[in-house]
């Protein structure tokens, strides 16, 4: 049997690793939060700060009050973020009940040919989305989805379906066996087994999916500009754009209603972290 082998902890390291660790951990950090910290400070700026190439110094101006207002009263920034939540939120629903659904077959039943119908819904994930992109478009305009809702939740639960029902299998195909098993002697379905065993079995899986598929859809750009066209389904990642103005370019509403745009996935994973840290971690381990 081979042995494991895992990174030695930072505890255990040598003096110059840990005194490296120590350096190299604080730099990656202000690098990685730079860009944030930049759109926050231009959310908070006056005009004349951009115009005079103010961007990154102390602000000559605070509009912090002014600039999240306007988003709001000057631009169409409720809807977009209304157009978002009604498109994620049955994107979430849809593809990941399909997948609960698919995941079950694939991992609990025994039937021939179920190895090749998990290849094909993995192999749908490896197939770039840009060259679908003509296809898709000419699709939703023979259906009359096109520049519609329903039309980008579709072919959102179509193109997600397939990454949920990979992770939902894996997780079910490593449920015991023995409940299933029991389950069956006792006369429950299939319908049953799913319903009262499975689900909840897996239900921090279903809660880390879900997490992860809100953040996907809440935070997709491609399919809403292929899609939509136009203010009343543009969700809030296209219709950033549309916040600079004809003439002169609005950086500071734009920097602002980015940072609005952020809060809904980032709010949902803090209050959802535990369900979503304990679903990753679920059939790590065994014993």
């Amino acid at each position: 049997m081979g042995v494991l082998m895992f990174p030695t902890p930072v505890e255990r390291a040598s003096a110059s690793t840990r005194w490296l660790y120590r350096v190299a951990l604080p730099i990656g950090l202000v690098l990685w939060l730079l860009p944030i910290i930049g759109v926050a400070m231009t959310s908070v700026r006056g005009p004349a700060d951009l115009a005079n190439g103010n961007y990154w110094g102390i602000p000559a101006q605070w509009h912090v009050l002014e600039n999240y207002r306007d988003v709001f009263t000057h631009t169409p920034m409720g809807r977009y973020l209304l157009n978002s939540l009604l498109v994620s939120v049955p994107t979430v629903l849809g593809a990941v009940g399909l997948s609960c659904l698919a995941g079950y077959a694939l991992g609990i039943l025994r039937f021939r040919g179920n190895l090749l119908v998990f290849f094909l819904f993995v192999g749908g994930n490896f197939v770039p989305f840009q060259i679908l992109m003509v296809p898709v478009r000419d699709f939703s305009l023979r259906l009359g989805l096109y520049n519609t809702m329903t039309g980008l939740v579709l072919f959102h639960i179509a193109f997600q379906t397939g990454f949920c029902t990979f992770f939902m299998r894996n997780f079910m195909r490593h449920l015991p066996r023995e409940l299933i098993e029991a389950a069956r002697v006792e006369g429950a379905n299939d319908w049953q087994i799913f319903r009262r065993i499975v689900l909840p079995l897996v239900r921090p899986a279903i809660a880390a999916l879900s997490v992860l598929i809100f953040t996907f859809i809440w935070n997709d750009y491609f399919w809403a500009t292929v899609l939509i066209q136009g203010d009343r389904a543009m969700p809030v990642t296209a219709g950033l754009y549309s916040l600079n103005g004809q003439w002169v370019a609005q950086w500071q509403l734009v920097s602002a209603g980015s940072i609005v745009a952020a809060l809904p996935p980032v709010g949902i994973f803090f209050l959802m972290q535990r369900h979503f840290i304990a679903g990753l971690t679920l059939g790590a381990t065994k014993g």
